[in-house]
């Protein structure tokens, strides 16, 4: 294939990208078209494998005629990567830092937006447990995929990755043993429904919804790498219009607020752990 050749490939497959993504959002309302398109490109090729389609046109006329194939696609667009406990000194630092400033406010509102399939919510469920400040928690658990949601509110996940799970647990300053949580099932282990007293699974999206709750901490890690820079503007948006003046956003190791045109709302509380606070 010559150079030439090679680039009008290209072009028309990101033509086709951004026809199939106005196609998704008007048929659906699911919204990708501001997420980041070199990210969008290598999913969008591995969807077409999985569906044995040859073309982003023919993905699209699949999709739209076919309601069997948008699950299967939106586990693709959005992403299902997690591990409780991911990066464990960033839970280490919640526990040691934030948690006794949150624990002076007689009851706390806490949002992880883009929740996935829930490790980060057990996470944040364990340690507000260990600390005593469950009881007084109501937390919003939201992603955009509803599969992931119904994942999530579930709480079971594959037994080989419980030694994952149990280490950082151990490095976040766990209390006991992360078993003191869950119970083995189905060849593989379901969380403690005790966990999930206070909380409210809830489909939300960063990129067409509105700010969810009055919040004193807001999670979102590993979220705004997918989307492009006008999209994490708005998310970033959302999350200080949510929270209570002094309130906490803690974001993913990649992330950070000097891009947005809201770094001005917040304090750097611990920039190695990228965790911000936002001003009175």
């Amino acid at each position: 294939m010559s150079a030439s050749n090679g680039q009008c490939s290209e072009s028309v497959f990101d033509l086709e990208l951004t026809l199939l993504l106005e196609a998704i959002f008007q048929r659906y309302h699911y919204d990708f078209r501001d997420y980041a398109k070199s990210s969008l490109r290598r999913r969008l090729r591995q969807a077409m494998e999985r569906l044995g389609t040859a073309s982003l046109s023919v993905l699209q006329d699949r999709v739209l005629h076919d309601a069997h194939a948008l699950p299967i696609l939106l586990d693709y667009l959005t992403i299902q990567v997690s591990d409780m406990f991911r990066d464990p000194t960033h839970f280490l630092a919640l526990r040691r830092d934030v948690l006794p400033i949150l624990a002076t406010y007689p009851s706390l509102k806490i949002w992880i937006a883009g929740c996935s399939t829930g490790e980060e919510f057990y996470s944040m469920a364990i340690l507000l447990e260990e600390e005593g400040l469950l009881d007084r928690a109501i937390m919003y658990a939201t992603d955009v995929n509803e599969e992931a949601l119904r994942k999530a509110e579930a709480g079971v996940y594959a037994l080989d990755r419980v030694a994952g799970f149990s280490e950082s647990y151990a490095a976040a300053g766990g209390k006991g043993s992360l078993a003191d949580w869950y119970t083995a099932a189905y060849n593989g282990v379901v969380f403690d429904r005790r966990l999930r007293r206070n909380v409210v699974f809830s489909d939300h999206s960063l990129a067409t919804d509105g700010d969810f709750t009055e919040s004193h901490l807001v999670l979102c890690r590993n979220v705004l790498i997918y989307f492009d820079r006008e999209l994490q503007d708005r998310a970033i948006g959302l999350f200080e219009q949510s929270l209570v003046p002094r309130g906490f956003l803690a974001l993913g190791s990649k992330e950070n607020l000097r891009i947005s045109s809201h770094a001005a709302a917040f304090d750097t509380f611990d920039m190695h752990e990228r965790i911000y606070r936002k001003q009175s």
